[in-house]
């Protein structure tokens, strides 16, 4: 299968690619090292934080290797099979990602409206189920779709942009793809609701710190960074989702590139940004961390 992106050996651009790459590794990486070796940050709501990175550094594999290799090599092909294991990868990390953000929304709901019942309601179990449900869900409501597409006979070879998904190899489909467009539909309900879900809560954190100060001074701390990544993260679906439905060649291709990988280059550089620098005590330990790591060199 070969990717149709038009795209001849670049320096410029192997070079910055690499670049947000690597950015994107060290920011993911020092985040999620930092809560690891720190146990003052081996609560919920780091924890939920470092999944969050975890996730970042994972979607990031499903693209970055073959597009660096894409603008280094002078052919743009993938098989089959690893068209079809990039874009599970990719959608993936994307669900993940939405159900990351939603058990940390209730973290936050449960810390700012229910102080005295925190502990009990997020212990060791829940939070383990927690982090379950996010890796685990995705892949089940992912199965259907994954095995309806690969069973899809395909009439074509290019696909109109620079990594596979579900929706570019369906359209080179020989026969009738409503099923799939049905159960694609199903999915995107299904993780929308997800975001409503937290906007719902974040509605109700709100109204809870209205008459606090002390809540309005956590609130801003803990959930502005989590809010920020919600709205960031569904804008770069929407834009993913309105570039795959209907993508237009009369957009200048360079333009259209960028919209269809904003959703793996803006949330993994952003989402590490805003934590390790809004939470104090993130931004505490990483400046910890580098000092000891500085004096062991020394």
């Amino acid at each position: 299968m070969e990717f149709d992106i038009n795209l001849k050996p670049n320096v410029f651009f192997l070079f910055l690619a690499l670049s947000v790459y690597l950015i994107i590794i060290i920011l993911n990486l020092t985040l999620v090292i930092t809560i690891i070796l720190e146990k003052s940050l081996h609560e919920p709501m780091y924890i939920f934080v470092c999944n969050l990175c975890l996730n970042e550094l994972y979607g990031t594999i499903g693209f970055y290797p073959k597009f660096l290799h894409d603008l280094f090599s002078l052919s743009h092909v993938i098989t089959y099979g690893e068209c079809l294991t990039q874009s599970a990868i990719i959608y993936s990390s994307i669900m993940c990602e939405y159900t990351t953000l939603v058990i940390m929304a209730y973290d936050r709901y449960v810390a700012i409206c229910r102080p005295l019942e925190y502990h009990n309601t997020m212990g060791t179990q829940t939070v383990t189920k927690a982090l379950l449900y996010s890796w685990v869900f995705p892949f089940i409501i992912g199965l259907p779709n994954f095995i309806l597409t690969s069973q899809q006979p395909l009439c074509g070879s290019h696909i109109d942009k620079l990594y596979c998904d579900n929706w570019s190899v369906v359209k080179l489909s020989c026969i009738s793809s409503t099923a799939n467009n049905i159960y694609g539909l199903f999915v995107i309900s299904v993780f929308m609701v997800h975001a409503v879900i937290v906007l719902l809560s974040y509605q109700r954190l709100i109204v809870a710190c209205r008459n606090s100060s002390d809540n309005k001074k956590k609130f801003m701390q803990t959930c502005g960074p989590h809010l920020l990544s919600l709205l960031n993260f569904t804008i770069a679906v929407l834009f993913d989702l309105m570039f795959s439905w209907y993508g237009s060649k009369e957009f200048p291709k360079h333009l259209r590139n960028f919209f269809q990988i904003e959703i793996l280059v803006i949330p993994p550089l952003l989402n590490p940004l805003m934590y390790g620098l809004k939470l104090s005590e993130i931004r505490k330990n990483i400046c910890h961390l580098c000092l000891r790591f500085h004096l062991h060199l020394s």
